[in-house]
């Protein structure tokens, strides 16, 4: 119960924060129908595409090679090891699975770096804890 009241005290002092800088982080880099799900279901408080906020930049999470159903999986179930140095996310379960594959299908189109098709050291197991 405390560790439950702790993480809903932090997750709203994060929010609260983050008000701030919603002012001074721009958001012009972002696709009009991408701001509008990141709004709705308030992903624009912690995350920007190229710049590190509350969370990572999405640009970051693209380069650690994530399929488009393990970023749809991490936004329902996160996982805080494979992100340290940050807070925890809050399981944003009231998404809806159509609308967080859109933003997993843009978050990986953010990765300017080689694809790694054949032979990816991504795994793509459920239970694979490595990030």
């Amino acid at each position: 119960m405390k560790k439950s009241f702790g993480f809903l005290f932090a997750a709203a002092a994060l929010a609260l924060a983050s008000f701030d800088v919603n002012a001074q982080a721009p958001t012009g880099d972002i696709p009009p129908d991408m701001n509008a799900l990141m709004s709705k279901y308030t992903c624009i408080a912690c995350h920007r595409p190229n710049q590190r906020l509350v969370g990572p930049a999405y640009a970051d999470v693209a380069k650690k090679k994530y399929s488009d159903e393990e970023i749809v999986n991490l936004i329902y179930n996160p996982i805080p090891s494979h992100w340290p140095g940050y807070p925890p996310m809050a399981p944003m379960k009231q998404v809806p699975k159509e609308d967080a594959m859109k933003l997993a299908t843009w978050i990986n189109s953010l990765d300017k770096s080689p694809a790694k098709k054949a032979g990816s050291s991504k795994a793509k197991g459920k239970g694979k804890k490595a990030a």
